[in-house]
Parts: C-alpha cells; structure tokens; sequence
C-alpha cells in the first residue's frame, strides 16, 4: 500500500537552519537595538549618561546568570517547555517595552529581556546542531553561535527607520514581529524530543542565590565605573567587596558537594583557567569596534544614517567569516582560527590610529571589516573547544561551561567598555591640557587663528569683545576635537599590541601542546616495543 513521499532529508535540515538563523537574530537585535541607540533613548528618557548606561548593565547582569538554572531547566522539564516558556516571556518582555516611559521601568524591563534572552540563544544553538547531519554537529555548534554577530551591524541599518517609526518605543516593533515569528517556528518545527533527567537540587538554588547577585554587581562595577569614576564612588568600592564575598561564598557552597551546580575545580583547572582568560581578552580587543570605531565616528558628529555604509561592510564580513567557520571548523585545530583572529585586530587597530578629525567612515571600511572577519572567526572556535572539553567530562559538565562562557563573554564586553572608556578619557584629559598651555594670544598663529573663527560672527555681533569671546570658544572646541582624535588614536595603538599580546600567549600554548603530543607519539611505540 502507497503511502504519502517522504520528504528529502534536507528540507528538514534546511527548516532547523532556518529558524536558527531567526532566532539568533531575534535575541542579538534584541539587545543591540538598545545598547547602540542609548543616546537617543537617554535623551528621550530624560537620563543622563550613567544613568542609561544602567539599560545595558541591567540585561548583561541578567543574561550571564540565568543560564546557570536555565540549562537545568530544559534537561529535567524537556525542550517543549523551556521553548514555550522562553519566548512567552520574550513577548511579553517586549510588549512591555512598548508601555514603559521612565528610566526606572525601563531599567526593569530590560532586566527581564536578559532573562528572556537565554532560551532564545540557546534554542539557536540547538536548532543549528540538528540542521546539519549528525557528521558535521561540530560545524552545527559553530554556526548556532554566530547568529547572533550580524544582529550588531543589522541593529544600525534598520535603527533610523524604526526611530521615525516610533521613537524609542519603535526599536521593539521589529522585535515584536521576530519573537511571534519565532513562537510560530518553534511550534510548527519543534526540536527531536531528548530524555529528561532530574537535574535540579535543592543547592542549587543557594549557589544560584550567591553566584547571580556576584555577577551582576561585578557587572555594575564595569559598567557604571567610569561615569562615576573609580575612586571618587565609595558605594562603588562597595558592590566590588559585596561581590567577591558573594561569588568567594558560592564557590565554597560548590566545593562542598558531591554534585554541584558549578564544577568549580574542573572549571580551576589549568586549560580550562587558559580557556576563559583568553575568551575575556578575547572580548576587551573586540572591543575595538563598538568603543573605538564607532564611539571615534559618533564623538565626530556621525548617526546611523552616516554610518550605513560602514555597517553593510560589517554586515557582510561577519557573513564571510562564518562562510570560512563553516567551511573551515577543525575540533583538533580550534586555535588556529583564533590566532589569525588576532592578527587580523591588531593590524586593522594599528591601521586606525592613523586617524585624525578628517576621518570618514569609508576610511575605516577596511579595518572594520577584518575585525568583523575576526569576531565571526573567534567565537565559534571558542565555543567549540570549551564544549568538547566539556562533553569528555560529562554531560553535567555543560552546564558549567555555559555559564563560564556567557559570564565570560558579558564580563569581557564590559571589562573591554570600561578599559578603552577609560583610557579614552584619561588621555583626552592629558592632551586637552597640553593643547590649552600653548594656546596663548600672544602667539601669532593663535591670534591669527582667533581672529578667523571671530570673523564668522561679524555678520551677527557688532561688538569686538563678544566677537573674540566667541572664537575663543569655537578654538577651544577645535581644541577638544584634536584632543580626542589623538586620545581614541592612543586607544586604537593599546589595542593593536594588546592583541598582539594575545596572540603570542595563545601562540606559546598551542607550540606546547603540539610539543607534549609529538612527545607522547614518540613515547608510545617505544612503550608498545
């Protein structure tokens, strides 16, 4: 008896990688959209800089930790559950958004977007894995982390048109549409059934207790450190104490059990240490383009709209680089994509310390490219080689990774802010001071100079004294100005030797490895013998 075709494999795999593309992108845009548009949204807000910087803080202190009960979650009470859930919640999170109109509600609501956040990118993660054949699930766990890298230069393109849309409330329209597209996918293509397992303890909510509220002040400390300066806050100085007794205590409730939430002494141990250090360096240089290039742009007086085209060449670079990771991933090599990674930031970062007041964004397509390129590069690697170590533990060992990964990640994104924000500010300060001292009227060219800008107001003020006041203001801006290139220049230089930095260390690691594996290869056949 005939029975309906069965479809062809494919289709199936081509329907995961799809809706692993949707909701990778949901959940990046869900957080880009906010945190490249906090100028417009802290204007609407009425806030001022640190204080909508708490719009950023908020999320990432919430995205880093619920993975350590969300994980958990979805092995004891199955996919189904943790989907429906998950993206409920990201609905409603956004359709809050929509009704929000203070900072404080704002702020609430964004934490819960963190929250909400975790299902989507782990859902990604797993609708990629089942997208390729069983053969090629390393190529799978690479993609599904890569998603979410175009949501950066994606959020830019499409930011302008949302912001005429509905001002600040516009930026979650989209998001709106993407996460009831995502519910639809999720249900009318659900995930293969995995067996569940009781996973959760009582402990485990004490650590949880003790490990979230550690992180998310850590987070605090990154984030709102420069705006309130380091140590002119002493409420400040306190959330660092209050966090590292918090996640001190919360590594000693884990060494104390037989089955821990956290494994802390595989999490101690000398390659994983390597591991999660380089993801946090990792993460500072990546730094470069969001603080750097587009912080240098913006402090030129550039928008979105100025900065499409720069955005395109990223859009279409982090494309390439996970083209190569598809084409290219090696779980016995996973430190090669990492170090040309480095290479290619540290010559795109020298490239742009050549910078001055001049530079235009085409300047820079360039060296934002490669680093786009890179970033595509790195993560997947990263990933891949922290969940392979993992997996040889044990499958209870994946939870601790997650949460090591995406707190490194959050922790790194916000170190590399708070370092290059610093740095920038420091070394404007110093420049600014060394400009003014020789800004002196009894200079000619100064004098001279003075005098040209006074005459741009001869039309409107009649009186000399205000006319000179005014073009020693428009010369004390240009002063400012010079002195910002020259800071962001200084940051771009850190960068660039900091990778190379980087880059030697993971270098030194993967020659010692290499030398230890041709050492047991030789010693094997003598022992065999």
């Amino acid at each position: 008896m005939g029975g309906a075709p069965s479809r062809p494999a494919w289709m199936g795999y081509l329907a995961y990688g799809a809706i692993s593309v949707l909701l990778g992108l949901t959940q990046g845009l869900g957080f880009n959209l906010v945190n490249n548009n906090l100028p417009w949204i802290q204007g609407t807000l009425g806030a001022y800089s640190n204080e909508a910087a708490w719009l950023a803080t908020a999320y990432t202190a919430t995205n880093a930790t619920i993975a350590l009960l969300a994980i958990k979650f979805r092995f004891q009470y199955g996919l189904r559950l943790f989907a429906d859930i998950g993206l409920g919640l990201f609905i409603v999170v956004a359709l809050a958004r929509l009704l929000t109109d203070d900072l404080r509600s704002a702020i609430a609501v964004r934490a819960a977007a963190g929250v909400a956040a975790t299902a989507l990118s782990t859902l990604a993660l797993l609708y990629m894995i089942n997208a390729v054949p069983e053969a090629k699930r390393p190529m799978g766990l690479a993609l599904g982390v890569s998603w979410s890298q175009l949501a950066a230069p994606l959020s830019r393109l499409v930011s302008s048109d949302l912001l005429q849309i509905g001002q600040w409330h516009g930026l979650y329209l989209l998001e709106i549409g993407l996460s009831l597209l995502c519910l639809a996918a999720v249900n009318l293509k659900p995930l293969p059934p995995m067996p569940r397992v009781k996973m959760f303890q009582a402990r485990d909510f004490l650590t949880f207790a003790l490990f979230a509220p550690g992180v998310a002040l850590l987070c605090v400390v990154l984030s709102q450190g420069r705006f309130v300066w380091w140590f002119d806050a002493p409420w400040l100085g306190w959330c660092l104490v209050a966090a590292i007794i918090m996640l001190a205590a919360s590594i000693l409730v884990e060494l104390h059990r037989d089955q821990p939430l956290l494994h802390v002494r595989w999490l101690s141990s000398a390659d994983m240490l390597r591991l999660v250090v380089i993801i946090l360096l990792f993460r500072i240089v990546l730094s470069e383009q969001g603080v750097g290039a587009f912080g240098f742009l913006q402090a030129m007086g550039m928008n979105n709209d100025q900065l499409r085209g720069l955005s395109w060449v990223m859009f279409w670079a982090t494309v390439a680089g996970i083209v190569v990771v598809a084409l290219t991933i090696n779980p016995a090599k996973v430190t090669t994509p990492a170090l040309v990674a480095l290479l290619l930031i540290a010559a795109a970062a020298w490239w742009d310390s050549s910078i001055t007041s001049l530079t235009r964004p085409e300047q820079m397509y360039l060296s934002q490219g490669l680093i786009a390129f890179a970033s595509a590069l790195f993560l997947p690697a990263a990933m891949l080689a922290g969940f392979s170590r993992a997996m040889r533990q044990g499958q209870e060992f994946i939870v601790s990774f997650a949460v090591i990964f995406g707190a490194g990640q959050s922790l790194g994104a916000l170190a590399g802010s708070a370092f290059l924000g610093t740095l920038m500010m420091v070394r404007e300060k110093a420049y600014s001071a060394q400009i003014v001292e020789r800004l002196v009227l009894t200079d000619p060219q100064v004098a001279a100079r003075v005098r040209q800008y006074a005459g741009a107001y001869g039309g409107t003020l009649s009186d000399p004294a205000l006319r000179q006041a005014e073009g020693l203001a428009l010369l004390g801006q240009v002063a400012t100005r010079e002195a910002t290139v020259l800071a962001y220049a200084d940051v771009f230089r850190v960068i660039a030797v900091l990778s190379l930095l980087v880059f030697v260390y993971l270098l030194a690691i993967r020659l010692r490895e290499d030398a230890r594996s041709r050492r047991a290869a030789a010693l094997t056949p003598a022992k065999a013998a």
